[in-house]
């Protein structure tokens, strides 16, 4: 399992406040995908001059923020097992699927979450 990137990840309802704060922190938009799983879910890549990166989700039916860590990787499945040997659990319970990613909320036996995703690089 190879790390293709590893950046904080803001769930909120509050989307479009969240993007103004950081873009007033020097974060710039650099990706942007609509309905994600037809959802009505809004992601925002950010980045810094420095690099830094932040994604937000903009979730209309999010009722407290959710900060946690995006863990993209190659293989999807491979990671995914990594973590339920470890006792992650999906905490939606599935994997939601687009034309570009696979992605699943993962929550550790302590408490802290990763949104694990696998970018599909083939698709339009």
């Amino acid at each position: 399992m190879k790390f293709t990137s590893f950046n904080p990840l803001i769930v909120t309802c509050k989307g479009e406040e969240t993007v103004k704060l950081f873009e007033a922190l020097g974060f710039e938009k650099r990706h942007t995908n609509r309905d994600v799983g037809g959802k009505g879910i809004t992601n925002y890549t950010m980045k810094d001059p420095n690099g830094f990166k932040v994604d937000v989700a903009d979730s209309p039916n999010t009722k407290q923020d959710i900060t946690l860590i995006r863990m993209n990787v190659d293989d999807f499945d491979e990671a995914y097992k990594f973590l339920t040997d470890k006792g992650f659990r999906n905490i939606s319970g599935e994997i939601v699927e687009t034309k570009s990613s696979r992605s699943a909320m993962m929550v550790s036996p302590s408490g802290y979450a990763f949104d694990l995703c696998h970018h599909i690089k083939d698709h339009d």
